[in-house]
C-alpha cells in the first residue's frame, strides 16, 4: 500500500489531470457470472488486479452509487476502484452519481474499457474522443454531458467474418488467448497506476505495449 499512496502526491509531471487527491478509476462491466471472462468484462478484469494488488476486497458503494467499490489511501489521499452495477449500457448512472458523491473532477477520472478497434494485445490511453460505438462510453458520455475524461482501451480484437460485434464482446476469450489476455491486464494494472501520478508516462507506456504481439 505504500508504494501506491506515494503515487497518490501531487507530482510536477501531471498534465491535463485536475487536481485533487481523490481519484476515480471505473472497470466498465456487464455483473453477473454469465458475464465473467468476457471480452467486454476486461476492464473489470484490471480492477481486480489492481485491487489484488493492493490487499483490498471490493464491497458496496454508496446507496446512490450503484456498484462495487474498493478504496485505497488514507484520509483526502484516496483511490477509488468502482466496478457498476448496472448492464453497459446504463454505466453512465453509476459514474456520475459516484462523481457527484465525492465531489470529484472529471479530470481525476479514469474508465478501463474494451474496444474492438483496437489490435488484439494493444493499449491505449486518451483523454476524450468520441465513443467509437462503445455503448459503455456513450452511456458516460450522456450521464456526464461530455467525453473529456480519461479512458484506457484494451484491445480485444475484431469479431471475425461477419459475426455481430455485439454478439462477439459478450464471448468469452479462447483458451489460445487467455494467457496474452492475463499478461494485458497486468500491463493495463501498470498503466493505471502510472496515471495516478503522471498521466504523460502512463500515455507512453501504454503505447509500447503489444506492438510485438
Amino acid at each position: 500500500m505504500k508504494r501506491l499512496l506515494t503515487r497518490l502526491r501531487p507530482q510536477k509531471t501531471r498534465t491535463s489531470q485536475a487536481s485533487s487527491d481523490l481519484q476515480l478509476v471505473v472497470g466498465l462491466r456487464n455483473p453477473g457470472r454469465d458475464y465473467e471472462g468476457t471480452r467486454h468484462n476486461v476492464g473489470s478484469e484490471v480492477l481486480s488486479v489492481l485491487a489484488e494488488r493492493n490487499h483490498v476486497d471490493f464491497g458496496r458503494a454508496p446507496r446512490q452509487v450503484r456498484g462495487e467499490l474498493a478504496t485505497v489511501g488514507i484520509g483526502d489521499q484516496r483511490v477509488f476502484y468502482l466496478l457498476p452495477n448496472t448492464f453497459m449500457n446504463q454505466s453512465g448512472g453509476p459514474v456520475s452519481a459516484a462523481l457527484r458523491y465525492y465531489k470529484m473532477p472529471l479530470g481525476s477520472m479514469l474508465v478501463v474499457h474494451d474496444d474492438i478497434d483496437l489490435p488484439f494485445g494493444r493499449l491505449k490511453l486518451q483523454e476524450g474522443r468520441g465513443s467509437g460505438g462503445h455503448n459503455g462510453i456513450r452511456s458516460l458520455e450522456s450521464s456526464l454531458g461530455t467525453n473529456g475524461f480519461w479512458r484506457l482501451k484494451i484491445g480485444v480484437g475484431r469479431p471475425p467474418g461477419s459475426q455481430d460485434p455485439a454478439d462477439f464482446v459478450l464471448r468469452r476469450f479462447s483458451k489460445s488467448e487467455r494467457s496474452e489476455v492475463d499478461l494485458m491486464v497486468q500491463d493495463a494494472a501498470d498503466v493505471v497506476e502510472a496515471w495516478l501520478s503522471d498521466p504523460t508516462r502512463a500515455q507512453e507506456n501504454a503505447a509500447h505495449r503489444g506492438r510485438d504481439v
